[in-house]
């Protein structure tokens, strides 16, 4: 009896488990997002190019606007992509899309983000363009890193490798686009494949 008990304990701690964990983006969710990530940096590439270049990672007024437009498109198809995989994961798997737990990780993750954003809005005003690539890489690790109690526990390793990047990319000035291709480029494309194979 007492180990029929334990058991159904065990099924349903697991069943709960995977429900809370669905919410994390799936592994193409995170190719997804990766490959627009890269795409996204071409076409920053060639706006700085068109501009004539930066220096000392400064740029002008119009080749910062035009930036930042490119970058919320770039969110956008991103945010697209994870919503789209993790809706289909969700329904292959018959579990809800929205729960308590997909609330917590929204929350987990927007502190951070948020934060960072009115810091990045600051460095913008104050023409600090040099740091910002730094800057959004090391409070997107933390906001990984905030939200990693309620999704797949791999993510931690992505976020702590976006925090790295980000502190390097400080000390680095003027290569900040490098740094934005490798961290919500490839970074997310590895991450995306090895979740997939892992998760599938």
């Amino acid at each position: 009896m007492t180990d029929k008990i334990s058991e159904d304990l065990a099924h349903i701690r697991s069943m709960m488990e995977r429900s809370s964990r669905f919410v994390s983006l799936s592994g193409l969710s995170g190719i997804g997002a990766g490959a627009t990530g890269v795409v996204g940096a071409y076409f920053a590439h060639r706006i700085i190019e068109k501009s004539g270049g930066t220096v000392n990672g400064y740029y002008n007024h119009q080749t910062v606007f035009d930036l930042v437009v490119l970058a919320l498109i770039t969110l956008i198809v991103a945010l697209f992509f994870g919503s789209f995989f993790t809706i289909r994961k969700s329904k292959k798997l018959g579990l809800p899309v929205w729960t308590s737990t997909t609330k917590k990780t929204m929350i987990q993750l927007s502190i951070p983000l948020l934060v960072g954003g009115v810091f990045c809005l600051a460095l913008i005003k104050y023409e600090l363009f040099g740091l910002i690539a730094g800057t959004t890489l090391i409070f997107y690790g933390l906001a990984l890193l905030n939200a990693e109690k309620y999704v797949f526990s791999d993510i931690k390793y992505l976020g702590l490798l976006e925090i790295i990047l980000g502190c390097i990319a400080l000390f680095w000035i003027g290569k900040g686009l490098l740094f934005w291709t490798i961290g919500f480029g490839f970074l997310h494309i590895i991450y995306g494949i090895i979740l997939y194979r892992k998760y599938k």
